[in-house]
């Protein structure tokens, strides 16, 4: 056994082979695209949101529906489905939901029809991103659980870049064929899974260190660490079925999913909740309202270049908050090292001053009026902070989780141990999605009494949108 440490993180004092660092590679790109293709239409829907509605209906209704059931598949399935987990089954079940969804919204012009095919996208998106957090535990030593994780939180991020644009590039084409071009996106998932990713047991015996293990004097060290899942023919019962055998019965009560979910709650899910209903509430509420003059370009050359007319100011926001948002989510997978876990809480807080500070600016100003180019500056440097913490939220505490040791009471039985991992690291996922819905009601209220304020003090800007 090699000695602990107290830098857990480090793998640099190993010698890994290059067949190890190729499987590594493989493991990344694969949970990059995980997270880019499962998240990215939902960033689609939200980018055609004015497409897809009439001018009349309220754009916040789409963001309703495009969150709303994934919340519904987050919060009910890991309790409800007892048993082992099909990895497969779930892919496929997640790939035709989503493309069906994005069909449905392509085909019908009516607002239920395509209220409804973004309800399924979502609900597909809700359990797809539940599916591969849960997949990333399967992974042994910790190291390569962490490095699969880190990259499905980049590809998240790096989701919403990657929808905004090719949303922009499409949108051209009209809902019909844009929306349904976006369709086959799904299918790129089920060919990664079959052909690019490696098995869990593919990392049985590797060289690849653990966490929390370092020694200067090994060098392709082999060491034999098994996963706490294999191939799918190896598996157990199934979600929702039941078995007969010593090993294969196992399955988590109520009781216990109550158990290990409550020591969650303050650690996880609370600074995960608050950071997301602050995070939605400037991006839905307050961005909306953070309007200047069109800068001059006698004033502001550079500025007057990005900026022609005020309905540009909200996807400039939007633009450098999911650009942060990438940077910070894959803080994990360029190597910079987690957050230590009592600092967990530290991203949320730093949400909430944020967003006072902004709707402080919308509603009374830093500056004086006519110093636009200041506040344009001031509000770039906290949105940017705003993805950042959200996006550090989101990576560490997902990682964090997914490095946890086995409760001692389990730790001799594989499989309730593996069944206990994915349940914990599944159970934490509807507290951002809840912050959003939460953000979703809070922001309209928000919206109009910073407008108000604004034209109090004869700033009638959001009046003219």
């Amino acid at each position: 056994m090699l000695p602990a440490t107290s830098n857990l993180e480090s793998t640099e004092l190993f010698e890994i082979p290059e067949d190890d660092r190729k499987l590594m590679r493989k493991l990344g790109a694969s949970f990059f695209l995980f997270g880019l293709i499962n998240n990215v239409l939902y960033v689609i829907i939200l980018s055609a949101a004015l497409d897809l509605v009439p001018s009349s209906t309220p754009k916040g209704i789409i963001a309703f529906c495009n969150i709303a059931p994934a919340l519904v598949a987050k919060v009910g399935w890991p309790y409800v489905l007892k048993g082992r987990i099909r990895y497969v089954k779930r892919i496929f079940g997640c790939c035709i939901l989503s493309s069906l969804g994005m069909l449905v919204v392509a085909l019908f012009d009516s607002l239920f029809a395509r209220l409804i095919g973004i309800g399924l996208a979502s609900f597909s998106s809700g359990l797809g991103e539940l599916t591969f957090l849960q997949l990333s535990t399967t992974y042994a030593p910790p190291s390569v659980a962490g490095h699969g994780l880190g990259y499905f939180a980049s590809g998240t991020g790096a989701a919403g870049l990657a929808g905004a644009f090719l949303w922009w590039e499409v949108r051209g084409l009209g809902v019909r064929v844009g929306v349904g071009l976006s369709s086959v996106l799904p299918f790129i998932i089920p060919a990664t899974y079959f052909f690019l990713l490696p098995s869990s047991s593919t990392f049985l015996y590797t060289s690849i260190p653990p966490s929390g293990y370092e020694s200067p004097n090994v060098q392709g060290s082999t060491l034999p660490y098994t996963p706490l899942a294999a191939t799918e023919e190896e598996l157990g019962e199934e979600e929702g079925s039941f078995r007969a055998g010593p090993r294969k019965n196992v399955s988590l009560t109520f009781n216990d999913k109550v158990r290990l979910v409550r020591p969650l709650l303050t650690r996880y899910m609370l600074p995960l909740f608050f950071v997301y209903l602050f995070e939605y509430t400037i991006n839905q509420g307050v961005a909306p309202t953070l309007l200047y003059p069109v800068p001059s370009p006698d004033r502001y050359w550079l500025l007057s270049k990005i900026i022609h007319t005020i309905r540009d100011y909200y996807p400039l926001w939007q633009l450098i908050y999911q650009t942060t948002v990438f940077l910070s989510r894959s803080s994990i997978s360029i190597g910079i090292p987690p957050l230590p876990p009592n600092l967990l809480p530290l991203p949320s807080v730093l949400q909430g001053f944020i967003l006072l500070l902004l709707a402080f600016e919308s509603s009374i100003g830093f500056y004086a009026d006519d110093a636009e180019g200041l506040s344009i500056i001031t509000v770039f440097a906290l949105i940017s902070l705003e993805g950042i913490c959200g996006g550090l939220a989101y990576v560490n505490a997902f990682y964090r989780i997914n490095q946890e040791h086995p409760d001692p009471s389990s730790a001799h039985n594989m499989e309730r141990a593996k069944q206990e991992k994915e349940f914990k690291i599944g159970s934490i996922g509807f507290a951002d999605s809840s912050g959003i819905l939460f953000a979703s009601l809070l922001a309209v209220p928000t919206e109009l009494a910073l407008c108000k304020a604004q034209t109090r003090r004869g700033k009638m800007l959001c009046k003219e949108l």
